[in-house]
Order: structure tokens, then sequence, then C-alpha cells
């Protein structure tokens, strides 16, 4: 009897669950999106297919090595016995080719394909950078919207108790029924702000599992980060930074270096080209053939007239390398001012976050006082809901400042090139 009632008690008595939803920080955003993008993966696949081309250009330093077989049965006229004869003939050979010098053709595809190689690897430094900007402001976007949702429920329960207390009068006789009416339509209205915050939130979700490469975030919940405290760097130190380190300027470096390759090979092609020839093998009229064969020479190549066309290669690798600097340098100032447009993106957001915590402050103690003399009596519907509205508004400006901040960080992180 004991044991029954033991059982019934805790049957009755109700537990928590012991089931808790999974979090989700932003280092464990940043680690998924970097192995599941699958941007991240086709950056890494160009690096791979550039490095095969590295590897074909430097093939040409090496020795060009083939065997061959021919076969031929026929008849034809031979001078020396005057007369047609049946003729076969198989052959079997080991071929060998090595470039011995072609005044840098080699050496300008070489250094194009480690040109272009650095300057893959460089922008897939510039997607890795671009992926963690992206998650991260889409991680602080989610959190915002979940602020948002929480803060509007409030004003919907706000709202809920002041139509209450609206109707409750009006059946008492002491409000009219526009206060009813009033205190409905701001309810409603609170609720259709609710549903949108809503919907931005199941976005901003949607959102952070594309940037992380997932097909959703399933039930996890965000973590909230750390509170941030950045001093800036200095004016003159960030943009030092900034063309320092930024991938994309060492990307154009990069590019440059495979365009005076290019120039290079360009030049070259006015040159001739010096290589050795050798065969070895075995020919005979039977097969297999048993009489050995050989051969051994030097082969030159010296280009006299090709339409013009070295000189049109030429004319074009020389405006690459100039239109390349030219990029380059409006590249560094369009860094410079990204720096600068995120300095004061950080500065702004820091200083709007102070204000509008004052501003909550103020607009929750309207709010309270005006919920408080409506409850007595003596203030008015229209009094209630513009300080439920201006409350409203100032979590909403403040959750905004806030989450404004933490993403103007990382875009200042990503202007000056932080990994």
């Amino acid at each position: 009897m004991k044991r029954f009632m033991f059982v019934l008690l805790a049957l009755l008595i109700p537990t928590q669950s012991l089931y808790a939803a999974p979090t989700l920080t932003l280092e464990e955003a940043l680690t998924t999106a970097l192995k599941n993008n699958p941007q991240i993966v086709e950056a890494k696949e160009n690096l791979n297919g550039v490095d095969a081309r590295t590897g074909l250009a430097l093939s040409n330093y090496y020795p060009q090595i083939s065997i061959a077989a021919d076969w031929s049965r026929g008849r034809s006229y031979l001078t020396v016995l005057q007369g047609i004869k049946t003729t076969e003939v198989n052959t079997e050979a080991l071929y060998l080719k090595q470039t011995i010098y072609d005044f840098g053709r080699t050496a300008g595809a070489v250094a194009t394909a480690r040109g272009n190689r650095e300057a893959t690897d460089q922008a897939l430094a510039v997607t890795l950078q671009d992926l963690k900007l992206r998650v991260r402001s889409a991680y602080y976007l989610l959190l915002a919207t979940e602020k948002q949702v929480m803060a509007v429920r409030e004003t919907v329960t706000a709202r809920e108790g002041v139509f209450r207390q609206a109707d409750e009068f009006f059946k008492q006789g002491i409000r009219a029924k526009v206060d009813v009416a009033r205190a409905e339509a701001t309810l409603f209205a609170a609720k259709t702000s609710l549903i949108r915050a809503e919907n931005n939130r199941e976005m901003a979700r949607v959102e952070l599992a594309n940037a992380m490469g997932m097909e959703s975030l399933g039930d996890r919940t965000l973590v909230e980060p750390f509170s941030l405290s950045l001093s800036l760097p200095e004016r003159t130190s960030s943009q030092q930074d900034a063309l320092r380190n930024r991938p994309e300027l060492q990307q154009f470096a990069a590019l440059k270096l495979a365009a005076t390759g290019n120039l290079k090979t360009a030049k070259s092609s006015y040159l001739p080209i010096l290589s050795g020839v050798a065969s070895v093998g075995y020919a005979d009229r039977d097969f297999p053939p048993a009489g050995n064969v050989w051969g051994l020479g030097l082969n030159l190549t010296v280009p006299l007239f090709s339409g013009f066309s070295s000189v049109e290669q030429v004319r074009e690798a020389i405006a690459a390398v100039n239109s390349l600097e030219a990029r380059q340098n409006s590249l560094r100032l369009q860094i410079s001012k990204e720096v600068e447009s995120a300095r004061l993106g950080v500065n702004e957001a820091a200083a709007r976050m102070v204000s509008t915590e004052k501003e909550v402050v103020a607009a929750n103690e309207g709010k309270s006082l005006a919920e408080g003399r409506y409850q007595e009596g003596v203030g008015s519907i229209i009094e209630v809901s513009d300080a439920q509205s201006q409350a409203l508004d100032a979590q909403t400006s403040n959750i905004q400042a806030k989450y404004d901040y933490y993403t103007a960080v990382a875009r200042f992180g990503r202007a000056v090139g932080k990994q």
C-alpha cells in the first residue's frame, strides 16, 4: 500500500523535463559554416585546380618520353631496283624529347601559374572572411529578432490587461465604450506586430542555417555572446593594418605577378627554342623486329614571322599588368573607405546603445505611471496606449543598437582584415 501511494504521488507531482533544447554558440556556428558551406568547398576545389595547373606548367622542365610502335606493308617503286617491290616494316622505339632552353617561355608560364595559385589561395581567404562576417551578422540578427519577439509579447500582455481593465470600467459605468474599442484596437495592433516579429525571427533562423550550410537549425537556441567592449585602434594604425592584412590586396599582388609572367612568355615568343631529341628501338621486316636502331639530334626552332601575333600578345600582356595596377590602387582607396565607415559604424552604434538604454528606463517609467493612473481611473486610454507604444519603440531601438554594435564590430574586423 505504501509503495502504491509513493508511485501515485510520484505521478502526480510535476517533474521538469529531462530534455533540454540544444544550444548553439557563435563559435559553433562559425565552425559548422567553415565545414559545411558549399562556397568554402568550391573555393578549396578551385585551389586544387590551380595547383594542378602549376604542376602542368612545371612539366615543361622535364623530358617528354613516349613509346611508339609502327607496322606498315605496301608496294612501292624502288629507284635502285627500277621496279615495284612489296615492302613490310615493323618498328618499335622509345622516344625522348627535352627542351634545353626556350628563352623564358617555361619560366613565364610557371610564374603565371604560381601567381594564379597565390591569387586563388587569397580568394579562399576572402571567402572565409566573408563567410565569417555573414555568420556573425546572421547570428546577431537572430538574437535581435528573438529579443524583439519577447518585447512585443510583453506589450501584448500589457495591452490585454488594459483591455480587461477598460472593459471592467465600461461595465461599471466608469468609462465610455470608446475606451474598450481603443484598447481592443491597440491590443490587436500589438498582436499583428507579434506576428511580424515572429516571422522576422523565423527568417533570421533560415538565414543563419543557410550561412552555416544547413537546411535548418532545428530546435537549437542561441547562446548570448559575452558583452563586447572594443577599444578601436588609431585611425592611421587601422588603415595600415587593413592595407597589410586584407587578402583582396594580396590577391591583386598575386594576379599582377601572374600577369608579369604572361608578359615574359609573350616577349619570349620572339626568341628561338632549342630542344634535344633521342630515340632507340628496333626495326625489321619481320615481327618482332630484331634490328637495333637509334637516333640522336638537336632541334632549333627560330620564329621569323607570325603575322604580328607576338606583337599583339606583348601589347595585351602589358595592358593587363597596367590594368591590374590601376585596380589595385582603386582597391586601396576602397579599403580605406571601408575601414573609416566601419569605425564610424562602431562609434555610432555604441553611442546609440547608451542613449537608448536611458530611453528605455524613461519610457518604462512613463508606461508604469500611465498604466497606474488608468487603473486608478484618472488616466486616459490614449495616454496608456501612447506610453506602451513609446516603451516598445524604446526597447526596439535599444535591441537594434546593441546588436548593431556587435555587427559593426564584426564589420570593422573584416575591414582591417582580421581572421
